[in-house]
């Protein structure tokens, strides 16, 4: 035994082999969360492959058919009729055209409402109204659907003859509400997030709360802020069953939401019926259509991401 330098006693052996045993017991949980986690992504990853790759593979045979000049350049969308058109331009303008109107709908209010919560409202009033307002994102799709078909259309319709029983217009406003909640509490977190210095630096100077508000606050969240736009605007693009309930399905091009419309998602609900043969080249049309929609929201979260990083503010 070794011998104590400072006292003389006798030091006891080190227990290596007990350390080493203690030390591989406390990383054993480590690393099986670590596996957990590691399964777990690759599910998610995989999954994200096995969907691009059946859409891939479907659209490819389809384009073998088609061509895909005339399918991204054409204006009539009629691959289930005796002469077929496979414009889909068609359902590209139905689709964009709702999705205008509904953040025409939920920019504002929800940018506004977003801005009381974070600037005026109380801490009690804030802590009720924004789960209450974050309740409108859990109502079911076709329940808003419905709703815009029985209650927004009838309300339209009686302000003008000119408004279809199935438009676009009743469709953009009921997905603007469904995606108010995103918009505003994505941006009331990216307001709250601003250090409260900065507002204090402009209260100091003579700001009023409006001011403080306008041009100090929403220009320093302005990276959330976008992202929560364009977050908002990549769901409604892909919503299905508010469009495919009260939108129609006449896939025609035209900028007038006051007409019947077809979205790209309303074409696939309607092809995933049952009607059509599996196979066949009209059934192919769904996938070439997903493939679309899927490289337009790709690009709408790239967009998100980008701006996250281009106008992101940092803070000490």
């Amino acid at each position: 035994m070794a011998r104590d330098e400072l006292t003389g006693s006798r030091a006891a052996p080190p227990q290596g082999n007990l350390f080493r045993r203690r030390s591989w017991q406390q990383l054993l949980p480590e690393r099986i969360i670590k596996i957990t986690l590691i399964l777990c992504t690759s599910i998610s990853i995989l999954t994200t492959v096995g969907i691009v790759s059946v859409l891939l593979f479907e659209a490819v045979q389809f384009f073998g058919d088609v061509s895909i000049f005339k399918f991204l350049t054409g204006t009539k969308w009629t691959p289930l009729f005796t002469s077929q058109q496979f414009g889909v331009l068609a359902l590209v303008a139905g689709t964009m055209l709702t999705a205008v109107g509904a953040m025409v709908v939920a920019l504002p209010l929800g940018l506004l409402s977003a801005i009381y919560l974070s600037e005026y409202a109380p801490d009690p009033v804030r802590r009720t109204l924004k789960p209450v307002l974050e309740v409108l994102a859990g109502i079911p799709t076709v329940v808003y659907g419905y709703f815009a078909l029985l209650f927004i259309t009838p309300l339209l319709r009686g302000l003008s003859e000119d408004i279809a029983v199935f438009n676009a217009l009743s469709a953009s406003i009921v997905m603007g509400i469904m995606i108010l909640p995103m918009v505003s509490s994505l941006s009331e977190d990216a307001m709250r997030s601003v250090p409260r210095s900065l507002r204090e630096a402009a209260y100091a100077l003579g700001s009023t709360k409006l001011e403080v508000s306008t041009r100090v606050v929403v220009p320093a969240a302005l990276s959330g802020i976008m992202a929560a736009f364009i977050l908002a605007a990549s769901r409604a693009v892909g919503e299905t069953m508010i469009v495919a309930i009260a939108a129609g399905q006449n896939p025609t091009f035209t900028l007038n939401p006051l007409v019947p419309i077809e979205t790209m998602t309303a074409y696939i609900v309607q092809v995933s019926q049952g009607d059509t043969p599996n196979g066949t080249l009209e059934f192919r049309t769904i996938f070439a259509v997903a493939l679309l929609l899927f490289a337009i929201t790709l690009l709408m979260n790239l967009l998100s991401q980008y701006v996250v990083r281009r106008f992101q503010e940092e803070y000490e």
